[in-house]
């Protein structure tokens, strides 16, 4: 695109995606296309794809990735892309966290996608810092980098130089805020447009998964204890009540919760009502059957419970996921 006489200049910004073997072919090709899109307006983006060894690299889907280069033949670098791969949550391979180290102390921004979040954390990057990734890896990533504070809901995050993203296609988001940041927000609003997506998708990733992911409890009361919450979540689970039935002490109990779960009973136990109520609302059930059946109780405090754990509301989680 050439350049109109009383435009002004605009740096082309080198964008390096660093890929290898089994990564997830969205994670790049949904962060790509935005920045495409945008050099359709009055962006300068330069995308290059950078692996530990150049050449070609096979994606989780089947697909080659050609004319990869390597770290030292990238050239300048602007900004970074780590994108994601199942892999990369039980082991960073020594040699993507090599080639995203060498990227990432030159470039002025560092980004990932999904996983890519564990190739940041290992380098050390994130520690002190805010930071996502896909929520079915955020509690790894929590417990394995401790020093990293991890939100599992958020789609995106920026802290600092470093911008880190949920699952998938939350690479899209991360672009479009990254273009906004460039060039404002009527360009991204245009790219947004041109994608037929959303600038700022409403509410976090907590909407998109399926359950909530208790770890196993270690002691007898409180596996009793939410083995009974999750079988009838509408019944009566007060304190006393749950205590009661499990033959220990409120004081016991709520202790068994903070130690093993790193939550409260009346936390666990609303979010436990709330994922019924989602799975009740899938299945046709009007806000109100839902609150009343889940054991939330009224509109109301279904409505808080989903502002609070999903950042959206039910009739719009309903209007979203809801097939018919």
């Amino acid at each position: 695109m050439s350049k109109r006489p009383g435009e002004p200049q605009i740096r082309t910004c080198r964008v390096a995606f660093v890929v290898y073997d089994d990564v997830t072919l969205l994670d790049v090709s949904g962060p790509l296309e935005v920045f495409h899109q945008a050099n359709r307006t009055a962006s300068r983006y330069e995308p290059i794809l950078v692996s530990p060894t150049g050449g070609s690299v096979r994606t989780s889907a089947g697909l080659t990735l050609a004319g990869t280069v390597t770290a030292d033949q990238a050239g300048r670098v602007d900004t970074v892309v780590i994108a994601g791969a199942d892999h990369l949550a039980e082991r960073v391979p020594d040699d993507v966290r090599e080639t995203a180290a060498v990227l990432a102390e030159r470039a002025e921004r560092v980004a990932s996608v999904c996983t890519g979040a564990f190739v940041l954390a290992e380098l050390g990057v994130l520690d002190g810092r805010r930071a996502t990734t896909h929520w079915r890896h955020a509690d790894t990533l929590a417990r394995k980098y401790p020093k990293v504070h991890v939100e599992s809901d958020a789609l995106h995050i920026t802290d600092g130089r470093y911008v880190t993203s949920a699952g998938i296609s939350a690479g899209i988001d991360l672009t479009l805020a990254l273009v906004e940041a460039d060039h404002g927000a009527a360009v991204a609003r245009e790219v947004a447009r041109e994608l037929v997506v959303f600038m700022q998708r409403p509410g976090g990733q907590s909407q998109f998964s399926t359950a909530i992911a208790t770890p196993p409890a270690k002691s007898d009361p409180l596996r009793i204890a939410t083995a009974a919450v999750v079988a009838d979540p509408a019944a009566d689970h007060s304190l006393p009540s749950l205590a009661k039935q499990v033959a220990v002490s409120p004081r016991h109990l709520t202790r068994l919760f903070q130690t093993e779960l790193q939550t409260t009973p009346g936390r666990w136990i609303e979010r436990v009502r709330l994922d019924r109520a989602q799975q009740l609302i899938l299945d046709g059930h009007s806000i109100t059957s839902a609150a009343r059946h889940s054991g939330l109780g009224s509109d109301e405090t279904l409505r808080r419970a989903f502002a609070r754990h999903l950042s959206t509301t039910p009739t719009e989680y309903k209007r979203r996921f809801q097939t018919v």
